[in-house]
């Protein structure tokens, strides 16, 4: 059963998902149903709410042999950009939100971020190693403007010379680039920006909240510029849809000024492959049946595996194809280049008031 908001188009403007499936640890759900009064006229458009969340701790970490780092910070819980194929959409079932609409609108910020990270960088058996920040939800989404979480978070790292990756699709990295051109010049920051498509209606389609890719190409151009090592990631590949783009994006990406790049395939857990499927059907019908078929032979026939070592990359031919395809053009371009290890050995806890000064 699933819990369905007012389905015209103009009270869910600017959103990916068009519904909201029932959370999988819910005993009871509720679904809208018509009365009669054809009221719809009255609803309201559907706005972006954000809660408050003091958390104990703020670093998570994780034993994921897919990831080069083993912890993570999240500023933000949902992403108010709402790309319809987020595999961190069903994470909000932990909080009793669906990985629909909610995920999209109603978002979690959490303000004692910066302070709380700087409490567990001072405790004593801390070990540093890189951070990596927006692998589940964007840090720059577009709440980060009135919220400035990221920003406070990158001025805690910068003050203990900590390595941090970032990865995001929002131009509004460029505010802080005061921050990390002098983290860069240290080693100790790099960037990926996520680049799915070239075409701007297929972007919006599936990305609604997300600077366009040409901003995103530009964003690029200005944190190279900076001396910020900027790789792009052109993750999702979407079978049918988006993979004929390949080459010319990661072309582009060059031409920007990207040093490095990498590529993921479609995944979709959990609920993502219902809330997918359900876009599909009505922004790329024509296709839909096509893409899914794709999908499920990228996994085992199954639409999602859940395996380590393949759910990124997927299995098969096509698979393989597309593994060619990056390989080629990433070497032709130069964008296959292994970006050095950020550094650790500059971590040093900063002196805070009433510290004993060393006399040495």
């Amino acid at each position: 059963m699933t819990t369905l908001f007012d389905p015209t188009r103009a009270r869910l403007k600017g959103r990916a998902a068009q519904s909201n499936p029932a959370v999988r640890f819910d005993r009871f759900v509720a679904e809208s149903v018509d009365d009669g009064w054809g009221r719809d006229d009255e609803l309201p458009l559907v706005r972006t709410k954000v809660s408050i969340e003091t958390p104990r701790s703020v670093i998570s970490r994780n034993t994921s042999p897919d990831l080069s780092f083993d912890r993570s910070i999240n500023p933000y819980r949902g992403c108010e950009h709402g790309c319809i194929y987020c595999y961190a959409r069903p994470s909000h079932a932990f909080l009793g939100l669906s990985a629909g609409l909610d995920f999209e609108t109603n978002l979690i910020a959490r303000p004692d971020a910066p302070a709380l990270l700087e409490q567990e960088l001072r405790n004593p058996r801390y070990v540093p190693a890189m951070i990596g920040i927006g692998t589940n939800t964007d840090p720059y989404q577009p709440i980060e403007k009135e919220h400035e979480i990221m920003r406070g978070i990158l001025q805690v790292l910068a003050r203990f010379n900590h390595p941090v990756g970032i990865v995001t699709k929002g131009t509004m990295i460029e505010r802080d680039i005061d921050i990390l051109a002098p983290m860069a010049a240290k080693g100790l920051v790099r960037v990926g920006i996520s680049i799915t498509t070239l075409d701007n209606k297929t972007s919006r389609a599936m990305e609604p909240r997300v600077p366009l890719p040409a901003t995103r190409l530009r964003t690029i151009r200005r944190l190279t510029d900076a001396g910020i090592p900027v790789r792009v990631m052109v993750s999702p590949v979407v079978p049918a849809l988006t993979d004929h783009e390949l080459e010319a994006i990661l072309t582009a990406a060059k031409a920007a000024g990207a040093v490095a790049a990498s590529s993921t395939v479609l995944r979709l857990p959990r609920e993502v492959s219902g809330l997918f499927q359900d876009w599909l059907a009505e922004s790329f019908p024509d296709r839909a049946a096509r893409i899914m078929a794709r999908v499920r032979e990228l996994h085992g026939g199954r639409d999602y595996d859940p395996d380590f070592g393949t759910r990124m990359t997927g299995q098969g031919k096509w698979a393989d194809l597309m593994r060619q395809r990056v390989s080629l053009t990433t070497r032709k371009l130069g964008l296959d280049r292994r970006l050095p290890a950020l550094r650790s050995d500059l971590f040093e806890v900063p002196p805070q008031a009433g510290d004993q000064l060393s006399l040495f």
